[in-house]
């Protein structure tokens, strides 16, 4: 009797699922959307059941299940995640920028981990820790082979909680127990003065309540330190919260005025945004910068002071992310972050890249075909298009550093020389008193040669290719005295190419410095005065006939 029962049991979805595929077909052999997500939800249980059965090997269901939920999702957009329970800090960090640690950038290094940053005043730097230190192992557990991501966990906890651990520096070995605090990255590493009347403001992320440092800083600036005109620097901000970036246009803009609208297939998702406060700093010329790095709530302060013709936007064309994402709940305190509606900033134009699939290396807006991109207007009648991020009123192009000393910075070279400076060289009595001299120079060379460093010019790779293409095409051996001549005209020398990269070795170096003695405000103010973007803004932010003409619509 409890078989057939079992059986009748069985019978009841089979039938229904009959009954709803007969009724598509009567409905012209069209598949509503719930029958099609009811088939294709009951084909994944099946086919998870038939593993966990038959499957020739133990399986991980977790594993198996957070694997093809990735594999789903990467289907989609890049934004769109799920967070298992354990990774739930990850998703918290984003939108409030604390977590509980101990205040330390990593990264891998060899077989163990490097320590590449420490935040003034956390734990870390309160226990002496500084860049360069190696990680051996906490509590106990050996980080030989382990992940930079996988060490990451093993230092995250709740505050109040402990970890030991043993590093290496300069050879010898140390232990160190340090306790876990609340950390909260900074959204202003810096800002100050960068002439008698410019302020500067560098501001790094939209987490929860980043308006409140930001607001801190142009009040300062404005009402202590004599600005008259303004840069705040987006540079590689990756955005966050819509709500920070409101506040932000807020501060130089007059209430009521609309900042950005979000619309989705959902409609509980369909807001406009306006600004609701009495500004900060409702005259003060403002200077943006942006770069490929900016994105999402970047974008939105950029594209709405743009828009709104409240300030003058400087830098190369910015990301082009302009979706919005929710955290939603799951069931056991997993959490999914899904893109649930598209940004449009005042004028109407959307910030998203419109072709996703052709982006550059760095994910930035690629190139754009003429015929996807619209012309929309902003409130003084200036053209400004979309396609993706924000388009710069003025462009110019960063700094671009050579293969040479990029290819010392990606070896680590600057990071591993800069260690060996730091604990051989007192601190500096001030950030202008931090020289990289001749002798330092020549040491610098000593090391690279200990490092075996070595690259090849994009010349050399370029011969490369011709050669080859040569030996395939059977021309080589006709032309292997000219292009042995070439080959030898091209070849480089360690001493040659430092003597001619110099100013940009000394550079790269005290950058790396600055940061070492003097934190990360320290690497801000350094790059400020060698900064071709710093000094366009600043030439613009000073010139109120300039800037105003900028702003100016087309004549009527």
């Amino acid at each position: 009797m409890k078989r057939s029962n079992r059986k009748r049991i069985w019978l009841i979805p089979v039938m229904a699922l009959a009954a709803l595929l007969a009724f598509g077909f009567l409905m012209g052999g069209q598949e509503s959307k719930d029958f099609k997500l009811t088939r294709n939800l009951d084909i994944y249980i099946s086919v998870f059941r038939e593993l966990n059965a038959f499957y020739v090997d133990e399986i991980d269901p977790e594993k198996l299940v957070t694997r093809s939920i990735t594999a789903m999702l990467a289907t989609l957009d890049p934004y769109t995640v799920y967070y298992p329970e354990e990774e739930r800090e990850a998703l918290d960090f984003l939108t409030t920028g604390k977590y509980g640690g101990f205040g330390s950038l990593i990264r891998k290094s060899g077989d163990y981990i490097v320590v590449t940053n420490v935040y003034r005043g956390f734990p870390a730097d309160k226990n002496g820790i500084r860049a360069g230190d190696i990680m051996l192992s906490i509590d106990g557990i050996s980080l030989r082979g382990v992940s930079s991501e996988q060490a990451s966990a093993m230092l995250k906890g709740e505050p109040g909680t402990e970890a030991e651990i043993i590093f290496r520096r300069n050879g010898k070995e140390f232990t160190k127990t340090i306790k876990r605090e609340r950390i909260s990255i900074s959204a202003v590493p810096y800002y100050g003065m960068i002439d008698e009347n410019t302020g500067y403001i560098r501001f790094t992320n939209f987490t929860q309540n980043c308006i409140t440092e930001v607001r801190d800083a142009v009040t300062d600036l404005k009402d202590n330190l004599g600005a008259t005109d303004l840069i705040l620097d987006l540079r590689g901000n990756p955005g966050g919260l819509v709500n920070e970036a409101v506040e932000i246009v807020n501060l130089f803009v007059k209430p009521g005025q609309e900042v950005v609208s979000t619309r989705g297939r959902a409609k509980q998702y369909n807001a406009v945004f306006r600004t609701s406060r009495t500004p900060v700093a409702p005259d003060m010329p403002v200077v943006v910068l942006i770069n490929r790095g900016s994105a999402s709530a970047s974008e939105i302060v950029a594209g709405a002071l743009q828009d709104l013709d409240r300030g003058i936007i400087v830098g190369e064309r910015s990301y082009g992310k302009g979706l919005v994402q929710v955290a939603r709940p799951l069931s056991y305190k997993a959490q999914l972050k899904v893109t649930t509606a598209k940004y449009y900033i005042p004028s109407g134009r959307c910030i998203q890249a419109v072709d996703f699939s052709h982006r550059n290396e760095d994910g930035s807006v690629g190139q754009i075909p003429d015929s996807l991109i619209q012309t929309f207007t902003t409130r003084n009648g200036r053209p400004v298009k979309d396609g993706g991020g924000i388009i710069p009123d003025m462009q110019v192009e960063s700094d671009m550093f050579s293969r040479f000393t990029s290819e010392l910075y990606v070896q680590n070279m600057v990071f591993d020389f800069a260690t060996e400076y730091y604990w051989s060289k007192p601190q500096p009595s001030s950030l202008d008193s931090l020289k990289v001299t001749d002798s330092d120079l020549e040491r610098f060379e000593q090391f690279l040669r200990e490092r075996n460093f070595s690259y090849r010019t994009d010349s050399e790779l370029m011969l490369e290719e011709l050669t080859s293409a040569a030996r395939e095409e059977n021309l080589y051996e006709a032309n292997s005295s000219e292009i042995e001549k070439l080959k030898a005209g091209l070849s480089h020398s360690l001493e040659r190419d430092l003597e001619a990269q110099k100013s940009d070795i000394i550079e790269l170096l005290e950058s790396e410095l600055a940061g070492r003695y003097f934190y990360d405000a320290g690497s801000v103010r350094y790059s400020l005065g060698r900064d071709r973007q710093v000094q366009t803004a600043q030439e613009i932010a000073g010139d109120r006939m300039r800037y105003d003409s900028l702003l100016k619509g087309p004549a009527m």
